[in-house]
């Protein structure tokens, strides 16, 4: 049976031409940014607004046990190397801080806009909240090398603001101190040449002295300065 096809309205066709602007972008263009803005909640609403929110900020301090928690030095077991030489603590850790102090699902990460996402990175801004109280807000950020690996960038992202948020509660301060980092790399650190299994390429890493050199790179041992070096001239 032939239907007969009615002409859409000027309304109708600007509706469609939208329709597909937005499938494009959603479906072609994953960098132009995530529709994942907070709820925002009725002005009547009895819950706490965490997108805009600052309720509880610095009312009172927490108790003397979560203090300990979170005051707590640093062991250096905890502590890890990157190849460029940076300290870090695993965001992991951060979080069993966190459940120490105030016991798991008393605290939590509350997002404060929407995901941006560029053409390198992704960022967002976090709230940190504890015991129904405003900690802490920082923004987050992570670096990604495809489409594909933005949803593990976004996860990143969140990991990151929780370590800058813990900043203002004392976790691992020991982290921002110079002095302590400088210590911490004359005694738990080297700095050893490595060889890419792959490519060859050869360059100098940093790590713990009592961790070893992972693939893809293998430990090289350059030629002492006394030995004599082959020449690369072709004549």
């Amino acid at each position: 049976m032939h239907r007969e096809q009615v002409p859409l309205t000027a309304d109708c066709e600007e509706i469609f031409r939208r329709g597909l602007q937005e499938e494009v972008v959603h479906t072609d263009d994953l960098t132009a940014g995530l529709s994942d803005k907070p709820i925002v909640l009725d002005e009547k609403s009895r819950q706490v607004d965490w997108a805009n929110s600052f309720h509880g900020l610095s009312t009172e301090a927490f108790s003397k046990e979560a203090a300990q928690a979170l005051l707590a030095p640093i062991s250096p077991e905890d502590i890890e190397v990157k190849p460029d030489g940076i300290v870090y603590l695993p965001e992991i850790k951060y979080r069993r801080i966190l459940n120490k102090a105030f016991g798991p699902g008393a605290w939590g990460l509350a997002p404060r806009g929407e995901t941006i996402v560029t053409a390198k990175a992704v960022t967002r801004e976090y709230a940190l909240v504890a015991l129904g109280r405003l900690v802490s807000v920082a923004r987050g950020e992570q670096d990604y090398f495809s489409p594909e690996g933005i949803p593990t960038a976004v996860e990143g992202c969140k990991s990151n603001a929780l370590m800058r948020c813990c900043k203002d509660l004392g976790v691992a301060s020991e982290l921002w101190d110079p002095r302590f980092i400088r210590k911490f790399i004359t005694e738990h650190a080297k700095e050893v040449w490595v060889e890419h299994q792959q490519t060859t390429k050869r360059r100098k890493i940093w790590m713990r002295k009592d961790d070893q050199v992972r693939y893809p790179f293998k430990l090289y041992t350059p030629p002492s300065q006394g030995s004599a070096r082959p020449s690369t001239s072709k004549y």
